[in-house]
């Protein structure tokens, strides 16, 4: 099937009770890009993920992954669509080794079942090794091999928020969603997920990111989006937006 774009959102809207959430959102990113979404607290950025992912389902409007129309559906089919996210808080199984947490997220790809386990079948042995290729993989894109035996709730904040993206990888998706990546990071940790972030659009992964760290944005994002109470009120590329009076004025700040 062909497609002009991997995601593409059309005149989406939601809405809570009285209050309009999100208004005519126009949306897409084409496969390899690092697209961001920016915008003041309240303005519908996670909104804007949650009817993405499935977990609502907006009044109207499209959207469309793969040319297949994904809203409304649950976020499990989603997910095997081939859409994975991170969320803004951190959401591990901190009882489970970082190993396990990634493993976790593998299982939505496994084929084999019951009877391949209990008899060790040649279908279960490839597949098990093709997961723990994998698991290496991300461990070394995340850099957190050292941390692998140790449990997720043990680990550095920053080092948790590397673990959720190794998990959303774990998945393999065609779309990756990153809810706040940077949200409590210093400075230090920020630069290191900028590398991973470059590493993984080396590696052609495609990715769709919240964020509020404005340096953050500028240096990983291809292009931006940008959000004002439920509005959509810009787009462009990173030096366009910063420029762009809309922007400025709603979240950037006036200069004095």
């Amino acid at each position: 099937m062909s497609y002009a774009h991997l995601l593409e959102i059309q005149r989406l809207k939601q809405q809570f009770g009285g209050l309009m959430a999100l208004r005519e959102i126009n949306i897409h990113v084409n496969k390899g890009e690092i697209v961001g979404i920016i915008g003041p607290n309240g303005s519908g950025k996670t909104t804007l993920f949650n009817c993405i992912t499935g977990i609502y389902k907006p009044i109207e409007g499209a959207i469309i992954f793969k040319g297949i129309q994904i809203q409304g559906l649950k976020p499990y089919v989603i997910a095997k669509y081939g859409v994975s996210r991170t969320f803004q808080n951190i959401r591990l199984f901190k009882a489970l080794t970082v190993e396990e947490n990634i493993l976790s997220g593998m299982h939505i790809r496994t084929s084999t079942n019951l009877i391949d386990a209990i008899f060790h079948t040649p279908k279960k042995r490839k597949e098990d090794k093709e997961i723990y290729e994998k698991l290496e993989t991300i461990l070394s894109i995340l850099n957190i091999d050292q941390f692998r035996y140790a449990l997720a709730g043990s680990l550095p904040y920053g080092e948790q928020r590397k673990l959720e993206i190794a998990r959303a990888l774990a998945t393999e998706p065609e779309l990756l969603l990153l809810d706040e990546p940077a949200a409590g990071m210093n400075e230090n940790e920020t630069m290191d997920l900028c590398k991973i972030i470059e590493k993984l659009k080396e590696l052609g992964q495609t990715i769709l990111l919240i964020e509020h760290d404005m340096h953050f944005v500028m240096r990983v994002c291809e292009r931006l989006y940008v959000l004002n109470y439920g509005e959509q009120i810009a787009s462009g590329v990173p030096d366009e937006i910063k420029q762009n009076p809309r922007v400025i004025e709603a979240y950037l700040g006036k200069e004095e």
